[in-house]
């Protein structure tokens, strides 16, 4: 388990983190909302853990980030807000659990445990396709056995192509289903994150452009280029 904790508090967020690793918990530590954003877009976790009030980005607007990733990662908020309206506001908000300070750090532990245990039972299906094997529970990629590392973003285009099975998907239905509502249908995104993400998964190219469809994942890799596979025309 990999979980991310997000805590302005040095000390006690590096207590935290000593106290999970003792635990078998891997933990990494943002000490603000910016950086909180920036790890959980290159970063694969398990569970946030979220304290409400935390400089820039508050906690509540990382979660509501988390949630409209649609990644459906666990958010555990930790917080001294211990009212009982504070608590409803933080599970509106989307949090799985809560817990008060001061606490215990076995307590958290016991915690953190069940909501990963709770999380396994809804394991997405890992998908495999022409060498690719794609994992959406951990946010996982690898290419014959390689791993590749991607974006939130790039991760999102590649689950709906995989996801299709060899099948054409159109650059709107890419833009539906791996943006949100607000994104611009004239965007050249969807080129651009394409283009990228073929670039990272590595030759022979595996993602094929079909003129004036779409894109697809190719059975048959190309030894072409990206240019020449289509990475730059859309």
């Amino acid at each position: 388990m990999r979980v991310l904790i997000v805590e302005d508090e040095p000390y006690l967020a590096e207590a935290i983190r000593d106290g999970l690793r003792l635990a078998a918990i891997a933990a990494d530590i943002a000490g603000d909302g910016g950086t909180a954003l920036e790890m959980l877009s290159v970063n694969s976790y398990d569970i946030a853990v979220l304290d409400r009030d935390i400089p820039g980005p508050s906690g509540d607007e990382v979660a509501r980030h988390i949630v409209a990733s649609g990644s459906g990662m666990p958010i555990l908020m930790l917080t001294a807000a211990d009212r009982l309206d504070d608590k409803a506001s933080g599970f509106e908000l989307g949090a799985d659990d809560y817990l008060t300070k001061p606490f215990e750090l076995q307590e958290l532990v016991l915690r953190l445990r069940a909501l990963d245990r709770r999380r396994a039972h809804n394991r997405p299906p890992v998908r495999e396709i022409a060498g690719l094997r794609v994992d959406p529970f951990r946010r996982e990629v690898y290419r014959d056995g390689r791993y590749v590392a991607l974006t939130r973003k790039q991760f999102a285009v590649l689950e709906v192509l995989v996801g299709a099975e060899g099948g054409v998907v159109s650059a709107e239905e890419l833009l539906e289903r791996a943006w949100d509502a607000n994104a611009d249908p004239f965007t050249n995104a969807v080129r651009i994150t394409v283009s990228a993400l073929r670039k990272r998964l590595g030759e022979p190219w595996i993602i094929a452009t079909v003129p004036g469809a779409g894109y697809r994942i190719g059975t048959q890799p190309d030894t072409a280029g990206p240019e020449e596979a289509g990475g730059d025309r859309g």
